[in-house]
């Protein structure tokens, strides 16, 4: 049973799917937009939202709490360029948006193995 279970393995083993999401979630911050499996794109959404969000808390906080929420954020992506963009832009961008930063649009399956081809990016506003 998959009780209390949280996740995806993604056939992979811890370190390999903790380097794997931080490149996928760098990835879809530095680009706004990202061709991926379906699998992929659904472990990666929740955490790439939960760092917008934290980006945003973190700006409407003030000065102590803003440098601990990028302290954080750089502890999960480990690029600076994109903990910035991250605080400077996309934090901004989505002032006023209280969640649902991220979009899935389904392409069909991939010719060489059938996986379920998605685009994950990220809203608009």
């Amino acid at each position: 049973m998959r009780h209390r279970v949280a996740g995806y393995k993604l056939s992979r083993d811890k370190d390999e799917r903790r380097a794997l999401r931080r490149i996928l979630i760098k990835q879809l911050f530095e680009h706004e937009r990202i061709q991926t499996t379906r699998a992929k794109a659904y472990a990666v959404r929740g955490q790439a939202e939960r760092l917008i969000t934290l980006a945003k808390r973190g700006n409407a906080a003030g000065d102590a709490q803003m440098v601990h929420a990028r302290r954080l954020a750089a502890a999960r992506l480990s690029d600076a360029d994109t903990v910035k963009k991250l605080f400077d832009d996309l934090a901004k961008r989505y002032e006023n948006r209280p969640g649902g930063y991220t979009r899935v649009i389904k392409l069909g399956p991939r010719h060489g193995d059938s996986a379920d081809m998605v685009i994950l990016e990220l809203v608009e506003d």
